[in-house]
């Protein structure tokens, strides 16, 4: 089957699955997955699996990035802050949607392979950095999307909530464990913030780095 032919049948199946905005589904069309997958997986590119990459990581399911990307409302004009860059695919559609992509990784040989991509793809609007991404980009702050493609506790990290600014959305999947975790949806109003419990999902942890083990490469 070609690349074309998978790819028709993956999209059919996100729609099929509840990923029914065609913005998304145009930005997952557009975004080469065969290019953020191992050579060892290129026949397994365009299913509708995760697939192991380096150090241990994996690449998220396309059902899964297409329901987060969704459930973010994006903006062509958002700002939006992602932690835990991965491969960078996650990133690649955030960036056909938005305005700018911050994305913050803590192994910076995976970092290393996420922005060599992105040069090869030619995308311009993402800024990457290594680092402790529970720490946030307080530079940058505050967002109105914060995307965590890593879980956290039963509580996301507060230095993340804080950096939400008010009438902002931040997806998160959170749990006690790997086989208890779901994605929420948090949006930040005046009074504070509004949780919204989505879907089960199984990520990989969300990990904090002594600050003298990560270092801006921004």
């Amino acid at each position: 089957m070609t690349i074309d032919a998978r790819k028709i049948r993956l999209l059919m199946a996100l729609r099929q699955s509840g990923v029914t905005d065609t913005k998304v589904l145009a930005a997952i069309e557009r975004v080469p997955r065969e290019v953020f997958v191992p050579d060892a997986f290129q026949d397994q590119a365009w299913e509708n699996t995760a697939l192991p990459i380096e150090l241990g990581q994996t690449i998220s399911q396309p059902l899964v990035v297409g329901l987060m990307t969704q459930a973010l409302e994006l903006h062509p004009r958002h700002l939006v802050l992602e932690v835990g860059t991965g491969s960078g695919y996650q990133a690649a559609v955030l960036a056909r949607l938005c305005r700018r992509v911050f994305t913050i990784e803590r192994l910076k040989p995976l970092l290393g392979e996420a922005e060599r991509r992105f040069r090869a793809l030619g995308i311009d609007n993402i800024t990457t950095r290594l680092g402790d991404g529970t720490r946030g980009w307080p530079e940058q702050a505050p967002f109105l999307r914060v995307l965590v493609t890593a879980a956290g506790g039963p509580e996301p990290p507060k230095d993340l909530t804080d950096q939400l600014a008010v009438g902002g959305v931040m997806l998160i999947p959170l749990g006690d464990g790997y086989h208890d975790q779901k994605v929420v949806r948090f949006r930040r109003t005046e009074d504070g913030l509004i949780r919204e419990d989505l879907w089960p999902v199984r990520f990989v942890p969300l990990l904090s780095d002594p600050p003298q083990q990560v270092r801006s490469a921004s």
